[in-house]
């Protein structure tokens, strides 16, 4: 999942983004409006995490755009002020939700995890293939009822594979979906990652190339035995 928070006081960024990274959510973060908008053209977000008050352009102004261009992204608008007028417009203006500073981060985890259930961004609870199971509730993953021990980014990685299933995924595919656009990795920080999920998955009797290389392609998962 990739979000992208649009804050212009860097403490209040770094925290937030922090706070996002550790629960497994790839975080962009720019410092107004205009650049908001550009970011939102280039990169598919999952959700927009979007101060009021930004320089250049407005965060009312930059919903206000987003929609009348057809963006239904989810918005979760934040603001200093704590009044009913702020909060209507701000919904007018097309936000999904709003939240008054200084942020409560485990209310703003609550509220982003629902705005993308409601907006259908998130698959059923478990997620499976095969004997290979994927709780992103408790993010746990086990395959044959073992489990395995993974890294948030290899975790990261294996969900990406396992909601993608036998669709190849590109470098940049992957890249796009698990990296910052201020954190991308060579090709060998990748093959490193799926190097060790290959590792990790075979210690626990999973088939060795249960993540198969698509030569000059990407990475996709293998089949499971007996799926029709």
């Amino acid at each position: 999942m990739r979000i992208l928070v649009v804050e212009d006081d860097p403490a209040t960024a770094e925290v937030v983004a922090e706070f996002l990274t550790d629960h497994l959510y790839t975080v962009d973060v720019v410092t107004d409006g205009e650049a908001a908008w550009e970011q939102a053209k280039m990169l598919e977000y999952d959700l927009i995490l979007l101060d009021v008050m930004l320089p250049k352009l407005d965060g009312i102004k930059l919903c206000q755009r987003l929609r009348s261009h057809r963006n239904s992204i989810p918005i979760l608008m934040v603001t200093a002020r704590d009044t009913s007028t702020d909060k209507i417009n701000g919904l007018d203006a097309g936000a999904d939700d709003y939240m008054v500073k200084p942020l409560d981060l485990e209310e703003l985890l609550a509220r982003i995890r629902a705005l993308l259930r409601r907006g259908g961004a998130l698959s059923p609870p478990i997620l499976e293939w095969g004997e290979l199971h994927l709780d992103p509730a408790t993010y746990e993953v086990t395959y044959s009822e073992q489990k395995l021990h993974l890294t948030p980014k290899e975790y990261t990685l294996m969900e990406l594979l396992i909601r993608n299933g036998r669709r190849v995924l590109s470098r940049t595919a992957i890249v796009d979906h698990l990296w910052s656009f201020e954190g991308s990795p060579d090709e060998g920080t990748i093959r490193s990652h799926i190097g060790s999920l290959r590792k990790k998955l075979s210690s626990v009797g999973a088939p060795k190339d249960l993540i198969e290389t698509a030569h000059g392609l990407g990475y996709r998962l293998k089949e499971p035995v007996g799926k029709l």
